[in-house]
C-alpha cells in the first residue's frame, strides 16, 4: 500500500485538520532514523521522518567508527553478530546511497584500523583481547613498532605495541545523514514517495508526542500525534528517537523502555598543512589503561574522542576534554599542534545491556516459538515459526529501533534491513536477543544476561566469551 500524494514537496503542513498520509513515518531523525527511512523509501514507500532538529543529536557528535572487531571488548559479545552483520553490509549501502545521494558524498571509508598500547600493561590489554578476538574468528595481525610507523610515521616511536585491525573502518555521520537527507528528497515522477504537506515530501521539522491507535482494542498503531497537534497516518510507524522514545505517549501496554543518557567529550581539529595527512587509518589506543581514538578526515580534521560518563552533565567536561588531549599526544605527539575546533557533547541511549531495543512489540504477552525465522500477516501481528508452529501476536503498525548506544551508526544498515523486513512480513530469528519487550514485566532475560555464579570466561563458540578490560595485568 502506497499513501504518499506523490506531487507536492511544499512547506510542513501539520494542522489537526488536515492530517499527512505516508506508508512509514519514522520518528528521529538521527543516522538510524534516517537509515531507516531511506531503506523504507527504496522498498517504493512513501516516508515522513519526524525531527524538529534532524542529526543535531547523537549523530553530529559521532566519530563514525564501524568496528565489530575493536568493539568487542566491552563484553557485549551478543552484539558481535548484529554488528558484523551490519559491517558486511555497509559497503553496498554506502554504494547505493552515492548512486541515489543527488551527488553528495557519504563519508565512507574502508582504509583499516590501528590499536597502539601506551605502556607495557596496555600492551597486556590488548595481548589479551586479541586472544578473545581470535577466538571469535576475527582477525587482528601484530604488527612491529617499525611497521606501525612505517604506515603512520607520526605515531609516538615510544608506543609498547600496534596491532592491525584492517575489518574495522569509518564513515562521517555527518556527511552520511546529509547524503541520506538529500536521497529521501529526491522524488521520481510518477513514484508517489513526495506526501503531501511535507516539506521536500519527506520532512516534518517537529517533535513526535505520541502514538496513534485504530480504535479502542489498541492492538494496531495507525501514525504519529505531533506535539504541534497534528497527526500523521500510516501503515507502520518506526520509534527510533533515541532517549525521547520512553516518553512518547501512547506506548503498548506494560512496554518499557529503560533507555538511559550516557554522555561523551568528542573533540575535533584541524591538521595545518605542514601536518598532513596526519593519519591515514584510525589508530585506537590504550594508555594507561583509558581508550582513546583518533579518526583522519579527509577534509584535513582529525576526531578526537571519547569519554564516556553518566553524570548528567549535557556540557563537555573541562576534565574530558583535558584527559583527550593529554592521552592522544602521548599515541600521536603532533596533536599538540592542531587547531581545536571543536568540542562537543551528546548524549548516547544507553539500555541496562547496552543492546539495541529492536523489533516489533507482543500483544497480551503471547511469544514466539523457536523457529529460524517468524513471517507475519500484512494486517496483524500474527507469527507462525518454521519449527514448531508457534504463534507470536504483535502490536500491528509499530516497531521500536532505539538504544543503540556507542554503535548507532556502524548498526544503521543492519537496523534499516531488519525494520523493512519486519515491514515486508519476515522476522529474522538472529535477532530475537534485541527485542524491545525484554526488560518488561514478564519477559526473558535481557540480551547477554550471565548465568547466575558463572564468572568463568569461555570461548567465543559457547556465546559467552567474557573479557576483562580493567584486569590487573600479571
Amino acid at each position: 500500500m502506497q499513501l504518499g500524494s506523490g506531487g507536492s514537496t511544499s512547506a510542513t503542513n501539520t494542522s489537526a485538520a488536515e492530517p499527512l498520509h505516508a506508508d512509514v513515518a519514522v520518528i528521529g531523525g538521527g543516522v538510524i532514523g534516517h537509515g531507516i527511512a531511506w531503506e523504507a523509501r527504496r522498498s517504493g514507500r512513501s516516508v515522513v521522518l519526524i525531527d524538529d532538529a534532524p542529526g543535531t543529536g547523537a549523530s553530529w557528535a559521532a566519530a563514525g567508527m564501524l568496528a565489530p572487531v575493536s568493539e568487542l571488548h566491552y563484553q557485549e559479545q551478543e552484539l558481535l553478530e548484529l554488528m558484523l552483520e551490519s559491517s558486511a553490509r555497509w559497503p553496498d549501502f554506502a554504494a547505493a546511497l552515492a548512486d541515489g545521494g543527488a551527488g553528495r558524498e557519504t563519508g565512507y571509508l574502508s582504509t583499516p584500523t590501528i590499536a597502539v598500547g601506551a605502556d607495557p600493561a596496555d600492551r597486556r590489554t590488548l595481548t589479551d583481547l586479541r586472544e578473545v578476538q581470535q577466538a571469535c574468528g576475527l582477525v587482528v595481525a601484530p604488527l612491529t613498532i617499525r611497521e606501525a610507523r612505517s604506515r603512520e610515521p607520526l605515531l609516538s616511536p615510544g608506543i609498547s605495541c600496534a596491532l592491525d585491525i584492517p575489518a574495522d573502518h569509518q564513515v562521517d555521520p555527518r556527511m552520511l545523514v546529509a547524503s541520506i537527507a538529500a536521497a529521501l528528497a529526491r522524488h521520481e515522477p510518477g513514484s508517489r514517495t513526495a506526501v503531501a504537506g511535507a516539506e521536500n515530501g519527506y520532512e516534518i521539522r517537529e517533535n513526535a508526542a505520541g502514538l496513534l491507535w485504530d480504535g479502542g482494542q489498541r492492538e494496531r498503531v495507525c501514525g504519529v500525534r505531533l506535539a504541534g497537534g497534528g497527526t500523521v497516518r500510516a501503515a507502520e510507524t518506526v520509534v527510533a528517537n533515541g532517549l525521547a522514545a520512553a516518553s512518547l505517549d501512547g506506548l503498548p501496554d506494560g512496554l518499557k523502555l529503560p533507555l538511559r543518557p550516557v554522555y561523551g567529550d568528542i573533540l575535533r581539529l584541524r591538521v595545518p598543512a605542514h601536518l598532513r595527512p596526519l593519519l591515514t587509518a584510525t589508530v585506537r589506543g590504550i594508555v594507561r589503561g583509558i581508550p582513546v581514538y583518533l579518526v583522519p578526515r579527509q577534509d584535513g580534521t582529525v576526531v578526537i574522542g571519547a569519554t564516556q560518563r553518566e553524570d548528567g552533565h549535557s556540557a563537555p567536561s573541562a576534565g574530558g576534554v583535558y584527559q583527550l588531549l593529554r592521552d592522544a599526544q602521548v599515541l600521536v605527539p603532533a596533536v599538540a599542534e592542531l587547531e581545536l575546533l571543536e568540542s562537543t557533547a551528546r548524549a548516547r541511549p544507553g539500555t541496562p545491556d547496552n543492546a539495541p531495543l529492536l523489533g516489533r512489540v507482543p500483544l497480551g504477552g503471547i511469544t514466539a516459538g523457536q523457529g529460524s525465522t517468524v513471517r507475519h500477516g500484512s494486517t496483524a501481528g500474527r507469527a507462525g515459526t518454521a519449527a514448531d508452529g508457534g504463534l507470536r501476536a504483535t502490536v500491528a503498525g509499530l516497531i521500536i529501533a532505539t538504544g543503540f548506544f556507542r554503535h548507532g551508526v556502524l548498526l544503521t544498515p543492519a537496523a534499516a534491513a531488519i525494520c523493512r523486513g519486519l515491514m515486508d512480513g519476515v522476522e529474522d530469528k538472529r535477532w530475537h536477543a534485541f527485542r524491545p519487550e525484554r526488560f518488561s514485566a514478564g519477559r526473558p532475560a535481557a540480551a547477554g544476561a550471565a548465568a547466575p555464579g558463572n564468572g568463568t570466561p569461555a570461548s567465543c563458540a559457547t556465546g559467552t566469551v567474557t573479557f576483562d578490560r580493567d584486569k590487573e595485568p600479571a
